[in-house]
Parts: structure tokens; sequence; C-alpha cells
């Protein structure tokens, strides 16, 4: 699909998220992208970008829908001068290496930084035991480890260990895990007795392996960044979404944020609150068990609006199918269900391409499989935010500014 991106300047840092229906010819939403005024400067300051999708939104042969910027399957909420531009890797001290989890998404990431994945030999005896050996010299350097711990998480997390391991016996200078998909994250808290807290002992795992610091893409709670003794970034995959959600042809008026649970209102307020305080509405479920949910109760008005759901992670689909279900009785004319973590378990593509749904927007943070794509299904990357994100962090420049 061949998109545009419109880029202004703007003198201010923000601006409202929705257009006034009267200063334009069709119903439409815009929001403010991410601006940059780091002390190290590579991009021109204070740029307000926009999407600006000219063609409709086509789904064909039931793959994703991947927005392609300039040819290329990059994200497009953020263009950025040092696309297209090659870094020569012997004049800074930043190295890269991929794990076997999500290589798609590391060659992205390092085609944005106009740099080249290190090179690095990982494989798996005939036991299952896994072997990892640097092929070049990581001496003195900043090193980034990009591997999520999706599914298989044992063996991805296990990957991750060794390859921290192996750039610390290489004597690496600082080594950052970017995990985009951090596993574990919802083990997070002892809601009964005689519970394991998962998240806390593997972040113990990643630093006592030896990383120096974590960047994290979109936690399952903000506490699990209280488990790291190291510092963490935490990166959201909100603007990614939001500026996809630009292009789409709905009325302000028309729009309801809507939180599958209980426990995701804060998410949702903050998704609604970027899209010029929409309204919020609020699925309230009962729980009997692991990946069993029950819808109960409505909070809210959705008769006739466009429902946005937003959650951060989708794995069965049964707490948002069972809340799209409920939105549809209860008057919603058409539902989206938005999230960054696509775990996608069985039997998370039947409950999803039912027809609930008018589009399921997804971020590639897991890796989607070829057999669980459908049609209302559209992937976004987080490549360029990461990319971004890493450069920020190697040149000591603030993060959380990207947000603002």
């Amino acid at each position: 699909m061949a998109s545009s991106l419109a880029v202004q300047s703007s003198p201010t840092p923000t601006a409202s998220f929705f257009m006034s229906s009267s200063s334009l010819s069709r119903c439409s939403f815009a929001h403010t992208s991410l601006s940059f005024n780091g002390p190290r400067s590579r991009m021109a300051p204070r740029n307000t970008i926009k999407c600006d999708i000219s063609e409709p939104l086509n789904f064909g042969n039931g793959k994703p829908t991947i927005p392609v910027l300039n040819d290329r399957t990059l994200p497009k909420f953020l263009e950025y001068p040092r696309v297209g531009k090659t870094v020569s890797r012997k004049d800074i001290r930043l190295k890269l290496f991929s794990g076997t989890a999500n290589p798609s998404l590391s060659q992205e990431i390092a085609r944005y930084m106009g740099l080249e994945l290190g090179k690095i030999n990982i494989k798996r005896f005939a036991d299952g035991e896994i072997y990892v050996k640097l092929q070049e010299s990581v001496r003195g350097c900043d090193v980034f480890l990009l591997q999520p711990t999706c599914p298989p998480a044992n063996e991805n997390l296990m990957e991750l260990l060794i390859m921290i391991d192996a750039c610390r016996r290489a004597s690496a200078k600082n080594i950052t895990a970017v995990i985009p998909y951090f596993g574990y994250a919802r083990a997070d808290r002892k809601t009964q007795g005689r519970e394991s807290i998962a998240a806390k002992l593997v972040a113990n795992l990643i630093t006592e392996a030896g990383a120096n610091r974590v960047l994290a893409c979109d936690l399952h709670s903000g506490q699990s960044m209280g488990y790291f003794d190291i510092p963490v970034d935490h990166v959201y995959g909100q603007p990614v979404i939001l500026d996809y959600l630009a292009s789409k042809r709905i009325c302000s008026s028309d729009l309801v944020v809507v939180s599958p649970d209980v426990g995701g209102v804060a998410r949702a307020r903050a998704f609604a609150k970027k899209l010029s305080d929409a309204p919020l509405a609020i699925v309230d479920k009962r729980r009997h068990g692991h990946n069993v949910a029950e819808v109960m109760n409505l909070i809210g008005d959705v008769k006739g609006k466009v429902a946005v759901m937003v959650d951060d992670m989708i794995d069965t689909a049964g707490t948002i199918a069972n809340g799209a279900a409920l939105l549809h009785e209860e008057g919603a004319r058409e539902v989206y269900a938005c999230c960054t973590h696509a775990v996608f378990s069985p039997p998370a593509i039947e409950r999803l391409s039912s027809g609930l749904f008018q589009e399921v927007i997804i971020t590639n943070t897991i890796p989607v499989a070829e057999k669980n794509y459908f049609p209302q299904l559209t992937v976004l990357s987080v490549a360029n935010l990461l990319g971004e994100t890493i450069w920020r962090v190697h040149d000591d420049c603030s993060v959380s500014s990207i947000f603002q």
C-alpha cells in the first residue's frame, strides 16, 4: 500500500488531535507526532508529522496490511534524515546484534539507524542447548542486543541471557538488552497465596547475566520497571498506532475508546486523551481462570459510535472478543482492536477473524506467522521508534522527550 508523509513546521511541540469537521472536506482526525530537540540533533528540530494516506486501505489475499513508506517496510509515523544514510560502523562504538526471535524487526531497526547487524553465531546442539559466539570484537563498545522474549518464551529468554553473557565476557563497555516484548510480565504480583512473581525473577536473571540497561516496549504494568536493579527505558508503541488511526476517516464525535477490562483503564484513558479527550468506556468482566474471561457489563455509551478497544497484548483474544461482542450488543457501529503485542495463542485467530472487528491493529514487536494472517489484520512497525530510542540511549539524550 502506497502512502505519503506530510511534514509541517510547527512552533509548538503539541497540537490538537482532531481537526474540526468545519475545516475539512471530510470527517477525519489528525494528531501531533513526535518532535525531537535533543542536544545532538541529527534531524530538523520541532517537526510535526502527520499521516496522509491518499489511497483507501486494501487487504489482499488475507495477508495483513503493512504500511509502506517510500517503498520500504518501515513505520510511517517518523521520517528521519538518518534513514537511507549509511553510518560507518568503524567510526562509532555502537553495535547491534540480533537474536533469532524476531530477525525481521532487527533488520528494520538497523536499516533505520544506517547500521549493519553485528555478526553472531547462534545455534542449538542436538539436545537443545544454545550456543552463542560473537564473530567480531565488541571490546569497549556500546552493545545493543535485540531479542523479544516471545513464544517460545523460555527458549528466547535463555538465548538472550547467553548473548548477554557472551558480550560481557568479550569486554563490552555497556550492554543494553532491547526487549520489544517482555515475557513473564503478566506475573508481576501475587493475587493469591503461594504464587511466584516471575517478572521479578526474569529481571534478576537479566541483571545477573550482565546487562547494564534494559529497553522494553509497552510493559504489562509500569511496576515491572522497579523489578530491575539497572536502568530501564520504557518505550510506548502508542504513537505508531495513533498515527495509523489518524489516516482513518472517522469523525471525532463518532469515536469512543474502550478498555477491555478494568485493569487497562489507565492505558485506555491515556489513549483517549491523545484523541482530543475522546469518551471512554469500560468493559467489566469476571475472570474465572487464566486465559478464561466472562464479560459482565459495560460502563459508558457506545451506541452508534466507532469503538476502539485498546490493550497492551492479545493472547487468546478471549477478553477482547467477548468485549467486542458486548459492544455490538450495545449498539456500536464498528469495533477496532488495537494492541502492541500480538501473542496470538490458539484460538485467537478464530476469534479475531470471526467478523466482530472491522480491523485488528497490532505492531511487529512479536513476529506474526503467515498461517496467522487474516483479512482484518494490520501490522505496524516499531522499528523507527526503537531505532531512535537506541540512538538516544547511545548519545545520552532524553528518551522521554520523544513522547512529549
